[in-house]
């Protein structure tokens, strides 16, 4: 089922609607709008206080690792040869116990990034995913 763009009471322009409530049809933006005004409104927090640390973290290391590795690891066809992303060859519930090991990273330009979520079968067969 495909979501349509409705009107929201909030801004009074064509969104997706994130929340119906008393009558009205709300934007994400607005409907937080309108929770943070409301002091009996808990908020719950988008990531956890530890996978925030991780972030912080993984972003270091992230950093260091696409300048140690400047160039492409995988080279498709289309490859701009340019590292921009990491990829992580560990996926699923294993993702989170190797997000920081960086052995199991991959300098990757967005291409071939793309192309490795694209053909996963493939990806595994060359071992770019586990």
């Amino acid at each position: 089922m495909e979501n349509k763009k409705k009107y929201c009471s909030g801004c009074d322009s064509e969104q997706y609607i994130w929340k119906n409530f008393e009558g009205n049809k709300y934007c994400k933006n607005c409907w937080g709008k309108i929770q943070s005004k409301d002091p009996d409104h808990t908020v719950i927090p988008q990531v956890s206080a530890k996978k925030k640390k991780k972030d912080v973290e993984y972003l270091k290391l992230r950093t260091r690792f696409l300048l140690e590795k400047p160039n492409c690891e995988i080279r498709t066809p289309k490859c701009t040869m340019l590292s921009t992303d990491v990829h992580h060859t560990r996926a699923g519930q294993d993702r989170s116990v190797y997000y920081l090991i960086q052995s199991t990273w991959l300098s990757t330009c967005r291409v071939c990034h793309t192309w490795i979520h694209e053909h996963p079968k493939d990806a595994r067969d060359l071992n770019y995913l586990k």
